[in-house]
């Protein structure tokens, strides 16, 4: 079902690793062409181009692309009071965690007199992206909005894909998410049009630019956030979710199995990998991932994951080796189930999130860790951070010098725009010692 990929015996240096490393057969750029045409039909067309592409891509075109404010009311009021419960939860941790992520104002004194503040500014308006398509998100819906209203983001538009169930409605957990959280302004929009519309906006619906566009979606919605991007700005382009678990014999078999297809069951080009030293090892997780992808709901999808050519069983020399390969792959999700996941640790450089030990799984990460499940993908955690506060945070630097901090820089500051040859810079200086 899975692949094996031996790997033992090979250098481990990351050109090495990153030439055999397993992903999907999926290329972004290829999509990028079609998420085009249809953000520049939402753009030609507005209104008419987003229910258009309702019809055919989603679930139908939704009976007004706004959400009203007494449905997202109304769908607060229905949620189930377990799920009501987990969500208010999740938000409380999730909170907790991203306040961390927003750093305080901080002065540096270069001399008297001169003084650079460092501070961090939030977008005035973000917009979230909540897919929906095989399943149902209300959890991206926290971890979209809540480090946006960490980080201070006044104003936050979010779009999902209307559902053919509910006659092209958003789905009422998602409005319920939505309104637990304060947010009502809502969108029965999706995939490459939707991103367009947050990055143009749409004047019939009173829908103005974003400055961000966050959260995770299909191929064609990481092509859009790519088309967008300078209009405005994006948190990544990710994609399909991944799991990588380094393990060696002392890890439980069937916790590693069911970690791997837990993640499989998202969709048919999820990635699921075990990196271990251990082939005794590596069998017995193969004979439970046969055993618990049979018996899960979505057997087929998990099947299909696992079997395909981003989904393998990696055998390396040591855990040294296991360290490599993963900082070459850049894992969303790395776990790591060894005698001393702290030691290795200190080996893993690039991951989106990381669960150590055998009772952290990505599971929890997804709901209720208190960190953020919006992580990159496709390799991309080797240059890019998950979702947090700092998605919507732009560094900014105040300086303030007075007259006697300025004149003593003025001779330096001329010597170096004449090295330039750009001579009114100095001037512009000289200028305000001038006696009038």
């Amino acid at each position: 079902m899975i692949q094996t990929i031996d790997l033992r015996g090979v250098q481990p240096t990351r050109a090495a690793f990153q030439r055999l490393v397993p992903r999907p057969v999926v290329d972004v750029q290829a999509a990028v062409a079609v998420a085009s045409d249809l953000i520049a039909d939402v753009r030609e067309r507005g209104v008419t181009a987003l229910r258009d592409q309702a019809e055919r891509f989603d679930g139908g075109a939704p009976t007004s692309l706004r959400v009203p404010q007494e449905e997202i009311d109304a769908a607060v009021a229905a949620l189930p009071g377990t799920v009501r419960a987990a969500l208010e939860e999740a938000i409380a941790r999730v909170r907790e965690a991203t306040a961390a992520q927003v750093p305080p104002p901080a002065e540096t004194v270069i001399r008297p007199g001169a003084t650079i503040v460092q501070r961090w500014e939030p977008v005035e308006r973000a917009g979230l992206y909540v897919p929906g398509g095989k399943a149902v998100y209300p959890s991206s819906v926290v971890m979209n909005a809540v480090p946006a209203q960490v980080a201070g983001v006044r104003s936050v538009a979010l779009v999902s894909p209307p559902q053919r169930e509910f006659g092209g409605a958003v789905h009422p957990v998602i409005l319920g998410a939505a309104g637990l959280l304060g947010i009502d302004e809502v969108y029965a929009m999706g995939g490459a049009g939707a991103i367009g519309a947050l990055a143009f906006g749409v004047e019939e619906l009173a829908l103005d630019p974003v400055q961000v566009i966050t959260g995770p979606g299909n191929i064609y919605v990481a092509a859009a956030k790519r088309v967008v991007r300078g209009q405005a700005g994006i948190d990544s382009e990710a994609g399909t979710t991944e799991i990588l678990v380094i393990a060696d014999d002392t890890a439980d078999a069937g916790y590693v199995a069911a970690d791997l297809v837990s993640q499989a069951e998202h969709d048919e080009a999820a990635a699921s990998l075990l990196v271990t030293d251990s082939p005794a090892f590596a069998d017995r997780v193969v004979a439970e991932l046969d055993r618990l992808a049979g018996a899960t709901k979505h057997a087929e999808r998990v099947r299909t994951a696992l079997g395909g050519p981003q989904s393998a069983v990696v055998l390396v020399d040591d855990l040294a080796a296991a360290a490599a390969f993963s900082n070459a792959y850049g894992p969303e999700h790395l776990e790591l189930q060894t005698a001393d996941p702290d030691a290795l640790l200190a080996d893993i450089h690039n991951a989106g999130a990381i669960f150590l030990g055998p009772t952290s799984p990505v599971s929890l990460g997804d709901y209720l860790a208190g960190s953020n499940h919006v992580l990159p993908t496709g390799g991309q955690a080797r240059f890019s951070p998950g979702l947090g506060a700092y998605s919507f945070l732009r560094p900014q630097q105040v300086v303030r010098y007075d007259r006697e901090a300025l004149s003593e820089v003025a001779d330096r500051i001329v010597a170096l725009s004449t090295a330039e040859d750009l001579p009114a810079h100095g001037e512009a200086v000289t200028q305000r010692f001038l006696t009038r």
